[in-house]
């Protein structure tokens, strides 16, 4: 392959679709657990990780491997910086805010976070921005659909109930990740000048 970017960007899924696939093995160990998550810190980043089910997965890692796609000029580093902050937010609201959620397992909404992340980054590119409103609009009439008529059809398929709330806790963060990261950006930039 002559474009090096997409060279890393197929290496990255393929890690991590691996790493999820083998944490899925052995997912009792790894998913959200409630009463085992402060001894047991690292379930806050593989509950994402695991899923209900292999159709589960299937669908997950879908919907993750296209996301570099869909937004190419996104740097690895960015996929990275995310996979590793909305888990670890995602489960620490469940803990706080939503302490009736016992257990979680699943990436999805990790992905609604990614997806709202980089659409909002690229809100501010004059090439991309009709993209990133279609996203925004696809994710925000996905959550008023889930929380009105609810997601009956996709419980079916994946075997267990859908915890709308991991996707709203997803859109929410993805949201505070991409203000920061503009700040950040519109910061150095004028600090540079």
């Amino acid at each position: 392959m002559k474009d090096p970017f997409l060279m890393r960007k197929i290496v990255f899924i393929a890690i991590a679709v691996s790493f999820s696939a083998c944490l899925q093995v052995f997912s009792d160990a790894f998913i959200y657990w409630k009463a085992d998550l402060l001894q047991q810190f690292w379930r806050l980043w593989t509950a994402h990780w695991v899923h209900v089910g292999w159709v589960h997965y299937l669908l997950n890692m879908l919907a993750f491997a296209c996301l570099p796609f869909i937004f190419p000029r996104v740097k690895v580093w960015h996929f990275v910086a995310l996979l590793l902050l909305l888990p670890l937010l995602i489960s620490l609201s469940f803990y706080y805010i939503f302490p009736d959620i016992e257990a979680y397992a699943g990436l999805s909404g990790v992905l609604h976070g990614a997806y709202v992340a980089v659409a909002s980054v690229h809100l501010f590119d004059k090439k991309e921005r009709n993209f990133a409103v279609l996203v925004w609009f696809l994710i925000l009439a996905k959550l008023i659909w889930e929380n009105t008529i609810g997601s009956v059809g996709t419980a079916e398929l994946i075997g267990s109930p859908v915890l709308v709330e991991a996707h709203l806790l997803g859109v929410i963060w993805g949201v505070m990740i991409a203000i920061i990261y503009i700040l950040w950006c519109y910061f150095y930039r004028w600090q540079t000048d």
